[in-house]
Parts: C-alpha cells; sequence; structure tokens
C-alpha cells in the first residue's frame, strides 16, 4: 500500500505517528467503515496541493483510507468567470480525478485557500456575477469529471466568515453571507451542480449577517453535502503565550486564550443551524512553532517541566520546514514572516522525533490536558512546537464519534509519511482509538 511521500524515506518516518491516526480515526471512529468504497456516509478526506505534486506522486497517494480527496487550489478572479484554474494545475487536476475515481475516491476541486479568495466577493456580490460564477464552477465539474466543489479557505480570518477582509485585501460586504447563500442555491439548481458534492471549509466561528450579527445558516444546510471546520492555525496572544494551534477544547484555557477549538466550534456550528452530522472536523498535518527562551520555556530552574503558555518572540520566528512557503510579500503587497510550520516527516527530519513518534534526546515534552495538544521544545533551537500525536487525535476521535460528526479531512495528503499505515492497520485492532 502506498503512502504520499517517497523521497528521502530513511528521513520522513513521521508518517508513523500521524498514519496511525489517520487510519485509527477512519477505520475506529467509523466502525464498519471501508474508505474508498463509499458504502458509508462517513467522509474520510484529505486536500491533495498542486503544488506538491513533485513531491507528493498522486500514484503514492493512500487512496484506499480515503472517501474524499479535494485538489487545491482553482482561485477567484476579480472579472467574469470569477474562477480560474492555473495553466499548470489543468493536466494535474485531470490525472488527479482520474486516479482518485480509480480508487473509488470521490474527487473534489477546492476554489480559494488563503491567497486566492481576494474575489469570492465580487463573483457573489450581484445576480449577474452569481450565474456567471455557478455557470463557470459547473463547466468545471463537467469539464474534469469531479465529483464536487469545495470552496475553502486555510486560515483566519476567513472569506467563509463573511464580512471579514481575509488576508487584508480581500473584498468584502456586509451582505455576502446572504449573497454566498444564494449563489449556492444557483450552483445546486445547475445541470452539473445538482448531484455535485458542495463542501464548505469554514473557520471555527459561523458567518455573521449584514448587521454583524451571528447568522441563521440552516439555510445552508439544505444546499451543502457538508463543512469542514478548520481547527488549526488557531493563533496564541503575546498577552497570554504560546498557545495550541489545533485545540481539541479551550474551555479550560485562560480566558485570554480562547480563540476557538473543536468543541467551541462544532457548538457555534450546530447552534448556527448546521446539523452535526453535516460537520466534518478539519485535523493539520502539521505543527505550529513559536520563538521561546529556556527561561520561558521551564517552570523550573532544573529545565524539566515544561510551562504552559509561555512568551514567545514573533520577531525572532524561524522559518519551518522546507514546505514553509507564503513569507515575503504577499498579494496584498505586504510583507510577511516565515509561518514556522513542520510537517510530520519534518519533525523527525529535524530531529524532534524519532520513527516512533516519540521526542529524542534533548527534547523536552508537555502534553495539555485542557487542550489535548502535545507539545515539545528543544533548547538548542529555542524553539516551541505545537503538534499532533495519537494520543491528541485519539481524543478528536472520540470526539468526532460522540458528537455525531461526519468524519475528518486533513490538511494536507502529503504532510503524513510512507507505508505505515499498513501497520497502524493491525495497531487499530490491539490498541484501538475508539471501540466500534
Amino acid at each position: 500500500m502506498n503512502v504520499c511521500r517517497t523521497r528521502h524515506r530513511s528521513s520522513h518516518a513521521s508518517w508513523l505517528p500521524f498514519c496511525y491516526i489517520l487510519w485509527s480515526v477512519a477505520s475506529c471512529v467509523a466502525g464498519a467503515f471501508t474508505a474508498g468504497t463509499n458504502n458509508s456516509p462517513f467522509v474520510s478526506a484529505a486536500w491533495y496541493t498542486g503544488w506538491h505534486y513533485n513531491d507528493v506522486p498522486l500514484a503514492n497517494v493512500s487512496w484506499s483510507k480515503y472517501t474524499h480527496m479535494s485538489y487545491a487550489f482553482a482561485t477567484t478572479i476579480p472579472n467574469a468567470p470569477f474562477v480560474a484554474l492555473d495553466p499548470s494545475d489543468s493536466p494535474k487536476l485531470t490525472q488527479f480525478v482520474a486516479q482518485a475515481h480509480q480508487n473509488g475516491v470521490k474527487a473534489t476541486l477546492a476554489i480559494g485557500g488563503w491567497t486566492s479568495s481576494r474575489w469570492f466577493s465580487y463573483g457573489v456580490g450581484s445576480a449577474t456575477n452569481r450565474t456567471q460564477f455557478a455557470t463557470a464552477v459547473a463547466q468545471l465539474i463537467s469539464t474534469y469529471k469531479l465529483d464536487g466543489i469545495d470552496f475553502e479557505q486555510v486560515s483566519l480570518p476567513l472569506w467563509e466568515f463573511p464580512t471579514s477582509a481575509g488576508i487584508g485585501c480581500n473584498a468584502f460586504s456586509p451582505n455576502d453571507t446572504n449573497n454566498y447563500l444564494a449563489f449556492l442555491r444557483e450552483l445546486r439548481q445547475s445541470s452539473s451542480g445538482s448531484n455535485a458534492i458542495i463542501s464548505l471549509a469554514v473557520s471555527t466561528k459561523p458567518f455573521n449577517d449584514s448587521s454583524g450579527q451571528a447568522a441563521d445558516l440552516s439555510e445552508f444546510s439544505k444546499v451543502i453535502d457538508f463543512i469542514e471546520i478548520m481547527d488549526y492555525d488557531i493563533k496564541s496572544s503575546l498577552s497570554v503565550g504560546a498557545g495550541p494551534s489545533s485545540p481539541l477544547n479551550d474551555t479550560c484555557a485562560p480566558s485570554g486564550a480562547r480563540f476557538g477549538s473543536a468543541v467551541s466550534a462544532v457548538e457555534a456550528w450546530v447552534g448556527a443551524g448546521i446539523p452535526a452530522d453535516q460537520i466534518v472536523l478539519g485535523v493539520p498535518g502539521y505543527g505550529r512553532s513559536f520563538a521561546v527562551t529556556p527561561s520561558d520555556a521551564f517552570l523550573d530552574a532544573g529545565a524539566k517541566t515544561l510551562a504552559s503558555y509561555p512568551q514567545y518572540n514573533p520577531k525572532l520566528q524561524k522559518a519551518g520546514d522546507k514546505w514553509d512557503g507564503g513569507w515575503g510579500v504577499d498579494v496584498c503587497g505586504n510583507v510577511q514572516g516565515p509561518g514556522g510550520t513542520y510537517n510530520y516527516w519534518s519533525l523527525i527530519d529535524e530531529g524532534i522525533l524519532d520513527q516512533n513518534g516519540t521526542v529524542r534526546g534533548g527534547i523536552s515534552y508537555r502534553y495539555d490536558n485542557c487542550s489535548q495538544t502535545p507539545f515539545a521544545y528543544d533548547p538548542k533551537a529555542q524553539l516551541l512546537i505545537s503538534f499532533e500525536n495519537p494520543t491528541s487525535l485519539k481524543a478528536k476521535g472520540q470526539f468526532i464519534k460522540t458528537s455525531g460528526l461526519k468524519g475528518f479531512a486533513m490538511w494536507e495528503a502529503g504532510s503524513d509519511y510512507h507505508d505505515v499505515l499498513l501497520d497502524a492497520m493491525s495497531m487499530c485492532g490491539t490498541d484501538p482509538v475508539l471501540a466500534s
């Protein structure tokens, strides 16, 4: 069985912890579910990024472990037809869809993304624009034989949190939420959209209405298949300290550090009118780092116990692994520093974790029971990393099951490594994340 990455095999053994997680969640949460057959309503999904096409060959994706896969991204543009696919992505998308269908996996195209959502508001802003936009999206579905469309963002704040400027130069309008719903209805009524999967990748906070108050989103549930709550890239506060980037729960966090979590997000979206069985929980295949001095990192002079929410210095933020892009001048013309992200395979490369997912010698470890988040600290690099491991994903898997959610989606398919999913299947039987 193939898994998403083949390069530098010996150094990327960090597939073990996350592939264990991925298969455990898919198999143990869903019980009798078998990915790749679509015999179950449970969603086991990931995003496949076109810019990592050479690093992550399509033939190496673990298709049998998924029900759905989204190709990222098509981009929004300011004029009709309001959506475009980069010419370099066209042959990749064709191959992506063919490979997915050969493996019984639903293939969708993600439109948007953090840097490519600038003109969503234009595309849905008038009846004429909505028709042109919906027609173009329907044509993409037909041309590429897609099973659906994922309207997508990857960081906070979001266009899918209408009335927000997103990256900083996104067009937005107080009427975005109503316009968005009207657009989705029109897309659903088109010949290509009538039976298509329509999903929305969303923030931990539901959309606002035109007055800036929480909107009633129950009508959205009638035209979409599901939402994917992106419980990652949750910010930290300098006034409180470095916290979890993908918390399961934040109700027991310091009052100034409650920026969203899986628990609060699901509660909010259900309260806004989206049923739990139309909610997929987004989980990250990467961690985020902070520049933290040893004096702030540890509670004791003996440097044995890591502090919770230590002070960090964003001015000293270092680049993460070799996939840590997006810094430099952004699409808005603003200079952005490094993100400090580390994919799971890079935690092995950087000497943070060993091949079993355990921290290496010289690295300190703390598990935050409130947020269900592991932290690793490298005192030499003065680097604190919030990431995921089998324990934290076990908790998220349990939450998916007990909350009656539709499944999970991982950003991104190439974050993990190699064939250890085969081993993880046996692990699931002997040490299951969840009792089926």
